[in-house]
């Protein structure tokens, strides 16, 4: 299965947390409309992904011949189920200036939990789910 792609979306969307990261760092309240916008950009980039893992990739490999590769995208697929909800409601909370600055250290720490848990799943995905599917 050519996951090209998915890799690529994978880089964008490391990227994307990295510049949220670097805004913030550079401090919030001063950079609320970068990290709005950032966070605007990533998250079309995470919802494209989210669609396409869910109506190509998943389904391709759990109807595939690999037993461990379709258990193992049903186990992928139910646990990005909880961080694709809990990123979405971050994203929808946080997409307004006002409320960013406003609320900068709120902001700082649900953002550490939700793109931490999002970039330790990229990072999962790249050196586990995709080498298993491009073995195959």
């Amino acid at each position: 299965m050519e996951i090209d792609r998915f890799k690529h979306q994978h880089v964008e969307i490391l990227q994307g947390i990295a510049n949220l990261r670097k805004f913030a760092h550079a401090g919030i309240k001063e950079n609320a409309y970068e990290i709005v916008h950032q966070l605007g950009a990533l998250t079309s980039v995470v919802s494209l992904h989210l669609a396409i893992e869910d109506r190509i990739l998943y389904p391709t490999l759990q109807k595939g011949g690999d037993q461990r590769l379709a258990d193992m995208s049903r186990s992928y697929q139910e646990e990005m189920q909880g961080i694709a909800n809990a990123y979405i409601v971050f994203a929808r909370k946080w997409g307004k200036v006002a409320a960013v600055a406003e609320k900068a250290e709120q902001f700082r720490q649900e953002a550490n939990t939700v793109l931490k848990t999002l970039h330790t799943r990229m990072q999962k995905e790249n050196t586990e789910f995709y080498p298993a599917i491009e073995a195959s």
